[in-house]
């Protein structure tokens, strides 16, 4: 009955929106009884760059599927190159998984703590006869490697002794070589059909401090060969990778095979590409070298610190990660989705507020010049929880500049000379008179009002087609505003002969002299608000002081998702 009962229930799990051929094969193997029943997965960035989107999908499947299957989720550290890595990306990643919402409590790990292990691993291969020293510089492997049309040719050194070869390695680990003097390579085929599997390198030379080990070794285990062992060490079942290490797969198994050792399952999945951005860690690096932007934490950029900077939340990138799902198949998911899921976020949990980003001064002349009064308006009509808050008004105001048009076209509802509009909580006003300055622009709009529309219609029935935000002048934060769009002016800057051809210029806008409500000069960093008609803000955590935000928009109102959507139904 119970086995019936979790084959029913297994069934139905595979039905559910997000099931997908990874969680398919380890129900399978939670059915056949392989592990033992166990599920653990592990995360394993390489310390040498800060995460990006795709790795937040990456941290997503692992960490998720850990849960979902009452498992455990290591996160280690693939610290076996000290050329690049530093313990500043270490930091970095482990603040981005823990603010992506995930916990992998005591369960830390770092290949570097493995070293002995994975040296002793090496020695056991070359004793099989499996390994050996060449002494090839890194161009000459290269051209005997062959070509996927071409096989390989055997290096001259491929058949020294055992003997030789064990004192060879040991003189490596001494220090008694130079860097690219020689290399530990895998004894595979030369002829191979994969090219991966022609004697690929398992240990190279590099004369450097580790920023955990100092100098105790001056030898470091290639990436390939590490990865699975490390795997196998931890007991992980289920190693999950992107597509690239696919090839990679036969060579993570020859070696475990080879030492007998405990054998985990590679499985891979189709990476995240994202329009109007590049993914690449090269890439990405250089935009921050070259100062195309301001770090990696700047606001433009993919990472996870510079969405976090940004004002995206982490529940819209999970839930924008199990939206586009997994699959064996690469593709481009439109940018649009990343900001669909902020939105939909947002609109449940930012407070409205109002602000002015292109100022226009407004005078009620029928207001009295020396009152203000307080009024009501709504935090967050989407959660009456988060209650209202109190506005102040008075004789002059500021409106957008959008907001006023001279000589309107026929479907301009928003205020021009004679006509009436609403202002948002507060009264219908209407323009009496454009006053321009020397130069001949509009300065002030001169209006009166109407008292007895105080936060409702007027008493007489009349209507207005257009309700317009506003800031009190003589209440108002001034702020600096920063507009973001995208990066890359095409879909795919990656397939570009070279991508830095096509940075988006206007990616950054920065307003000053903008008129915000006063109360969000208490506004604390990373805060998230929608200011009304304009978008959704956040406070700058980087560049914001006491009283003084900076706000960065996180996304514009207009959901272009939501229309492509709607587009495809109508065309369905």
């Amino acid at each position: 009955m119970s086995q019936n009962h979790d084959a029913q229930k297994t069934s139905e799990t595979r039905k559910q929106p997000g099931s997908h051929f990874i969680k398919h094969i380890i129900e399978a193997d939670l059915e056949s009884g392989k592990y033992d029943g166990r599920v653990v997965t592990r995360f394993p960035p390489e310390p040498n760059g800060y995460l990006h989107i795709g790795h937040a999908k990456s941290i997503c499947l692992n960490f998720g599927l850990a849960l979902q299957y009452q498992g455990r989720c290591h996160l280690r550290f693939d610290d076996t190159n000290p050329m690049k890595e530093e313990m500043e990306y270490v930091e970095s990643i482990k603040e981005d998984v823990r603010w992506l919402g995930f916990d992998w409590q005591e369960r830390e790990y770092y290949t570097s703590d493995y070293f002995q292990q994975l040296w002793e691993f090496a020695v056991a291969l070359v004793k099989n006869g499996d390994a050996y020293v060449d002494s090839l510089s890194s161009d000459q492997i290269r051209q005997y490697r062959g070509t996927l049309s071409e096989p390989g040719r055997p290096s001259p050194y491929r058949d020294r002794s055992v003997e030789e070869n064990l004192e060879l390695f040991e003189k490596m680990r001494r220090g008694e070589f130079a860097e690219g003097e020689c290399v530990l390579r895998a004894k595979i085929d030369m002829a191979a059909s994969n090219i991966i599997m022609r004697d690929p390198t398992l240990y190279r030379i590099r004369q450097k401090s580790h920023h955990r080990t100092g100098e105790k070794w001056c030898i470091y285990p290639m990436y390939d060969f590490a990865h699975c062992l490390s795997d196998s060490i931890e007991g992980i079942t289920h190693s999950i990778c992107t597509l690239e290490f696919e090839n990679n797969r036969e060579l993570y198994d020859w070696i475990l095979d080879r030492l007998n050792a405990y054998h985990p399952q590679q499985i891979e999945f189709a990476r995240l590409n994202l329009s109007h951005t590049v993914l690449s860690k090269r890439k990405l690096i250089e935009l921050v070298r070259q100062k195309y932007v301001d770090g990696w934490d700047d606001p433009r950029m993919p990472t996870i610190s510079g969405l976090r900077r940004r004002g995206y939340s982490p529940g819209a990138i999970r839930d924008f990660c199990d939206r586009i799902g997994v699959a064996r198949r690469d593709s481009m998911v439109d940018l649009a989705l990343l900001e669909h899921c902020v939105r939909q976020e947002l609109n449940k949990t930012a407070m409205r507020v109002m602000g002015v980003l292109h100022p226009l001064r407004v005078v009620i002349e029928n207001y009295p010049e020396d009152q203000s009064e307080m009024l009501s308006a709504v935090n967050n009509p989407e959660d009456e929880s988060m209650g209202n808050r109190q506005i102040p008004f008075s004789r002059v105001l500021y409106i957008e500049r959008g907001d006023f048009m001279e000589d309107p076209p026929k479907k301009f509802f928003r205020l021009a000379p004679g006509r009436e509009v609403r202002l948002r909580y507060a009264y219908f006003i209407q323009c009496e008179q454009v006053v321009r300055d020397e130069n001949g622009e509009i300065a002030e709009l001169r209006c009166t009002y109407d008292p007895e529309t105080r936060g409702g219609d007027a008493p007489d029935g009349r209507k207005v087609k257009a309700t317009l935000h506003w800031v009190s002048a003589a209440h108002a934060l001034q702020a600096a505003v920063r507009l973001y769009d995208h990066l890359f002016t095409v879909e795919n800057p990656a397939e570009q002969p070279d991508f830095l051809e096509v940075l988006n210029p206007d990616s950054l806008e920065t307003l000053t002299g903008c008129m915000l409500e006063p109360g969000l000069a208490k506004a604390a960093a990373g805060q998230r608000y929608q200011f009304e008609r304009l978008g959704y803000f956040s406070v700058d955590p980087k560049d914001s002081a006491p009283g003084q935000p900076v706000f960065n928009r996180i996304v514009t109102l207009r959901d272009t998702w939501a229309k492509i959507q709607k587009a495809q139904k109508q065309q369905n």
